[in-house]
């Protein structure tokens, strides 16, 4: 099959999505006609961020995709697996795996609680490896399979490195794995690639740790995001994998130049959005 620029049919089985990127991408995808299977915890309303990962499933439905809900943790071995059996019970196979869950906590060494540097390798690092590993006999029969990880370039910088190691170590390693499986898997044909944005993205992730109000007002908006990786998942898996992708340039390849629509903020200047960190 070569790809048509749609991801109609296709089978999406992502970490997270409740809320944010993840679900800025399911709902790109479910107007395509997608498949999406959520692997998520929030089965419940949080206190403070909006979305469970129900409610992101009737936006999907609601958007023009299918939607699978699996309340489980990409820590627990089991439910990766259940996710996998039920995705492909649900929709006859795996197509895009997207590794969008990930803890963040900029805290110095010094201050970094041993639980949280343990939560941000386990969600980040080893979830991402091991939800993609469990789908590789699924993507294997896919036409076009791709995996999706929302990760960094590997600029290991001091300014990067020395501002939060923790979370440095935990965002590289997701890229590392990722790279690694491309590696690995190129011969079966099954694509492996990191997407990343040049600036901040207005999630709550920005709002509750790293900057309030103000600088979710000079972001940009979760669909710059979900654009991007719709122009990647479209690609020939063997014509597109082992890179370390940034949002903007995608777009700016598929003739996407005028960013401006994007802006969280309607009319906030270019020159005005926060730089992402790792860039």
């Amino acid at each position: 099959m070569i790809p048509d620029g749609s991801l109609a049919g296709r089978t999406i089985l992502m970490s997270g999505g409740s809320r944010g990127i993840g679900l800025a991408i399911a709902l790109r995808a479910a107007r395509d006609g997608a498949n999406v299977a959520l692997l998520a915890k929030t089965d419940t309303p949080h206190p403070k961020l909006e979305g469970t990962i129900h409610t992101a499933a009737e936006a999907i439905r609601e958007a023009g995709g299918q939607a699978l809900a699996i309340v489980g943790d990409v820590r627990d071995d089991d439910a990766i697996a259940q996710a996998v059996l039920q995705t492909v019970g649900a929709f006859g196979g795996v197509d895009v795996v997207v590794n969008n869950a990930s803890v963040i906590d900029l805290s110095g060494s010094e201050d970094l609680s041993a639980k949280r540097y343990d939560l941000m390798q386990d969600v980040n690092v080893r979830g991402a490896f091991m939800l993609s590993r469990a789908a590789i006999p699924a993507l294997r029969e896919s036409a076009n399979p791709h995996i999706l990880s929302l990760s960094p370039p590997l600029n290991a910088t001091p300014r990067w490195l020395g501002a939060h190691p923790g979370y440095s170590l935990a965002k590289f390693g997701m890229t590392m794995a990722t790279l690694g499986l491309a590696a690995e898997l190129a011969d079966a044909g099954i694509a492996a690639n990191a997407l990343w944005p040049k600036t901040l993205i207005a999630t709550a992730a920005v709002r509750n740790v790293i900057g309030g109000e103000t600088m979710m007002a000079r972001s940009r908006k979760p669909e710059i995001y979900a654009d991007a990786a719709h122009v990647v998942l479209t690609q020939p898996a063997r014509s597109l994998t082992g890179r370390t992708l940034l949002v903007e340039d995608v777009l700016d390849r598929a003739g996407v130049t005028d960013l401006s629509g994007y802006a969280a903020v309607p009319g906030t200047p270019d020159a005005d959005l926060i730089p992402d960190v790792f860039l």
